[in-house]
């Protein structure tokens, strides 16, 4: 695919997604929706790639979705439609559900929250609408001083999108989120961090570096092991027992065990660092993906 709306770039292994539609803030599109999904699949399967790095172009990271008053629906939804919670639990890959009725941004989280490598928000300015709650699944947040943060959908009339109900209680507790999205405030980065939503508050021009460098960490590690543990802190943790992950954390250790964790527990006694060889694209265990069996 070829990319209008951001630029992918693959350097030292960590692949750099860049929102890229400055004149617009960066704003949202549903051509940028099928750009991103496309992106983060392609760095999921690619071995070259250990991690991402999202970040925006220009001033704003994204201004939210582009509400171009020419469309008759703004979110590109078909109003022609009458759809049920019936139509989207058994019916949710239809074309004209797909297509007509599912939220484009819900769709890009998911593909995040499918992503097989670390992700990493790099969040430079005005991140508002989608440009908050995509960063939501993303797994680490640093923030430029000069950015700002709105989950504004009651201000407009509308709600949170994105599957941003599922992960911000998660990464805020419920009475943040909650005051979060009643209000509809503009956050900014110490506010942000105190609620622990971001990791660091950077000056803009070593924002990326910080992001870059705590990929830099990570991307040498056992792709499959960093995919399971991605999966499995998501995924486990929102089971109704422990003993659920517990089944999945035994199957995950026992072929970590026969695979990259002989050459980790060789490296560590012969005091060098480990030289993985696995690969996310071609050697997840058979019981992967856990969550369709």
């Amino acid at each position: 695919m070829d990319y209008s709306t951001i630029n992918y770039e693959i350097e030292d292994s960590v692949a750099l997604i860049t929102l890229s539609r400055p004149d617009n803030l960066n704003a949202f599109t549903i051509e940028m929706s099928h750009e991103l999904i496309h992106a983060f699949q392609k760095g999921s399967e690619d071995d070259n790639v250990g991690a991402i790095i999202v970040t925006g172009s220009g001033r704003a990271f994204c201004a939210g979705m582009d509400l171009d008053p020419n469309l008759e629906n703004v979110f590109g939804l078909d109003e022609s439609m009458q759809p049920t919670l019936n139509d989207m639990r058994n019916n949710i890959n239809d074309p004209k559900i797909h297509n007509g009725v599912r939220d484009a941004g819900g769709k890009v989280v998911l593909s995040i929250f499918e992503c097989k490598k670390p992700v990493i928000a790099a969040i430079n300015g005005a991140a508002v609408g989608i440009g908050a709650t995509m960063t939501c699944a993303m797994d680490i947040r640093f923030v430029s001083t000069k950015a700002k943060v709105g989950f504004v959908f009651n201000k407009i009339g509308i709600t949170p999108e994105a599957c941003s109900s599922w992960f911000l209680p998660k990464l805020v507790g419920f009475q943040t989120a909650l005051e979060w999205c009643y209000t509809g405030e503009i956050l900014p980065p110490e506010t942000l961090l105190n609620e622990r939503f971001v990791k660091e508050i950077c000056e803009p021009e070593e924002l990326l570096g910080k992001a870059k460098e705590f990929a830099k960490k990570i991307v040498n590690h056992s792709q499959v092991s960093m995919a399971l543990t991605r999966q499995m802190l998501y995924r486990n943790s929102a089971f109704d027992h422990p003993l659920k992950a517990h089944e999945v954390d035994s199957l995950s250790i026992f072929y970590a065990s026969m695979g990259a964790g002989k050459e980790g527990v060789k490296s560590f006694l012969e005091k060098r660092a480990p030289e993985f060889t696995d690969k996310a694209s071609t050697d997840m265990p058979d019981f992967y993906p856990w969550w369709e069996n």
